[in-house]
């Protein structure tokens, strides 16, 4: 009987997770700020946000839900431009490689564009990833993990969350998944491991053997 790992599908996050894109994020913030009338962020601060949730960071920043569409649009328009900035974080092409050859089915599911995500990726390691669902809504994610699922059959005990955010925890709980905590994303790693994840990354080698059953 051949080899079925623990998990069929994991379901990854980029910006983060697979690509180190917060030093750009944190370059353009308060240029944003200044566009969408909201709070700028002092270099000082910038710690201390990092290990709030989004509700509250959104908060912290005098966001208004009502504009969050807009702010989404312009951040996936102009990092579209600016892709050539971003790299996949060191060591996440050989696990989604070693996922793949695994048997692990593989996805994205990122509030940022599809054409961003398969430019970081690259030919080789985009290739490996089945399902891409972009432009996602900062508070989306849970009802695109559903849809995943039910495309592709796979229950929700069967499923993973790869990401490096509350938020996606939150979304991994309402449909059933585990959850895998990065430790080199957007959010503190304190933070996360408060939140209780099912499983916790210090670094990327760790995410395979983990998913896969060895670790």
């Amino acid at each position: 009987m051949p080899f079925r790992p623990p998990f069929r599908l994991a379901i990854f996050d980029f910006d983060g997770t697979l690509a180190d894109t917060f030093p750009w994020f944190c370059s353009v913030l308060n240029e944003v700020a200044e566009r969408y009338a909201f709070r700028q962020v002092a270099a000082d601060e910038v710690e201390r946000l990092r290990g709030l949730d989004a509700r509250a960071l959104l908060r912290e920043l005098a966001i208004p839900r009502w504009k969050l569409p807009f702010i989404a649009r312009h951040m996936r328009r102009r990092a579209a431009r600016e892709s050539g900035a971003f790299r996949m974080v060191e060591g996440m092409g050989e696990t989604l490689q070693r996922l793949a050859d695994g048997g692990v089915m593989l996805a994205v599911v990122s509030s940022n564009g599809e054409e961003t995500v398969r430019h970081v990726l690259g030919p080789r390691h985009g290739a490996l990833v089945r399902h891409y669902c972009c432009g996602v809504s900062l508070f989306g994610k849970a009802e695109r993990f559903r849809r995943l699922l039910r495309r592709e059959g796979v229950a929700p005990a069967e499923a993973v969350s790869i990401a490096d955010e509350i938020r996606d925890l939150d979304a991994a709980r309402r449909v059933g998944l585990a959850f895998g905590a990065v430790s080199w994303g957007y959010m503190r790693a304190d933070a996360l491991a408060a939140a209780g994840p099912d499983m916790m990354f210090a670094a990327p080698a760790e995410i395979a053997p983990r998913l896969l059953g060895g670790g």
